[in-house]
């Protein structure tokens, strides 16, 4: 099937992986540029939006960009052509290409940006580093006629429903009888107006994380045969899966902090680090942090890692880092780069089904500002 796919699905398809509920306080998220009511043919994902990428996609006929690094982070006072922002937002509105930012939302989504950096570091065992909360669920019931439970029980477990732990497509059903009288306007599946049916029907519940509502319920109305689905939904008291900032977890082996650092510089593709610590040191728990982390390196401390590795470490952090015998290495900011890929990856497995039409690339234009000597 290739449906017409518009900015706002594409949005709504990607804030099931990351929504902006996720994101911090005061994080320029969201759309930037252009409009999302407008059809999208091709998305190019990027770390930044600068002007080499902005040409990039309209060389590439791109209509449609999602970025990770906010575009307007601060208020503009005036939109000229003489400055890079002002020529930036002349080309995308003259060929109609809409900006859409997903920045802490990202870093903080399970699988997100940080996941992708241990998945480069190869760190399989992590968990989260700077715990921000913890996920609401809802208790889902729905009454499903019997010829059709498998049908809603495998829509639901496919939208987000019924994972415990390592488990998916977890559910608990009774068999009961269901009764409804059609009334004048209706178009039942099953029964006739004005008369009293009775139903073989099994409830089925489940468990669903708060961000999964909306396309949980959507998924159970395509699936369900009924006009009119039954069904009921309950806060729980239940703690979900912890959410929040960067990543912390365990290599399979020791290392030496010169070794780990040499490991860093292959994974992430970087010419040059720099490292903070004694270089014998052993390494065996990590913490990550994509970006700026440098208010953090308290709470990485007392997480029990053994280095840290973030982005733009300031001078006198370096010097505290030492104080209390925290090792770190910053590799840069630019590692997120990571993100490109990782993004490309799933918006193309949710377009594979209806959207087959939409051709999804990396940027290749390359948003480091620093030379290495």
């Amino acid at each position: 099937m290739n449906n017409t796919l518009t900015g706002q699905e594409l949005v709504k398809m990607f804030e099931q992986w990351a929504p902006k509920s996720l994101a911090m306080e005061g994080d320029k998220i969201g759309l930037h540029v252009g409009t999302l009511n407008r059809k999208v043919h091709k998305v190019m994902v990027t770390l930044d939006v600068l002007e080499n990428v902005v040409d990039e996609a309209i060389e590439k006929n791109v209509d449609f960009i999602l970025a990770h690094h906010p575009f307007i982070f601060k208020p503009l006072k005036k939109v000229t052509q003489d400055d890079e922002k002002g020529r930036i937002l002349g080309k995308l509105m003259k060929h109609d290409i809409t900006v859409y930012v997903a920045h802490t939302n990202l870093d903080i989504a399970n699988g997100g940006m940080n996941d992708m950096l241990m998945d480069a570091l190869g760190i399989k065992e992590r968990d989260v580093l700077i715990e921000m909360g913890k996920e609401e669920l809802y208790k889902f019931v729905v009454f499903v006629p019997e010829s059709h439970q498998e049908e809603v029980r495998e829509a639901l477990g496919n939208s987000g429903a019924g994972h415990i732990g390592l488990y998916s497509h977890c559910t608990f059903q009774t068999q009961g009888q269901g009764t409804f009288k059609p009334l004048e306007g209706t178009n039942p599946y099953i029964g006739s107006q004005g008369e009293l049916e009775k139903v073989d029907e099994v409830r089925m519940e489940t468990i669903v994380p708060k961000h999964f509502l909306t396309q949980v319920l959507r998924a159970a109305e395509e699936a369900h045969p009924y006009e009119e689905m039954a069904y009921d939904l309950y806060p729980l008291e239940n703690e979900g899966t912890s959410f929040g900032l960067g990543r912390i977890g365990t290599l399979d082996k020791k290392m030496s902090l010169k070794e780990f650092a040499e490991h860093v510089k292959k994974s992430f593709d970087v010419p040059a680090l720099r490292v903070v610590g004694d270089l014998s040191k052993t390494i065996r728990t990590v913490g990550i942090i994509g970006g700026d982390g440098n208010k953090f390196l308290t709470q990485v401390k007392r997480k029990g890692a053994d280095v840290f590795i973030t982005g733009d470490l300031y001078y006198h952090t370096a010097h505290d880092a030492m104080g209390i015998g925290l090792n770190v290495i910053d590799p840069g900011h630019h590692v997120e780069k990571v993100m490109k890929n990782g993004v490309k990856h799933y918006l193309e497995e949710q377009c594979q089904k209806d959207y087959k039409d939409v051709e999804i690339m990396a940027s290749e234009a390359n948003t480091e500002p620093f030379q290495f000597l």
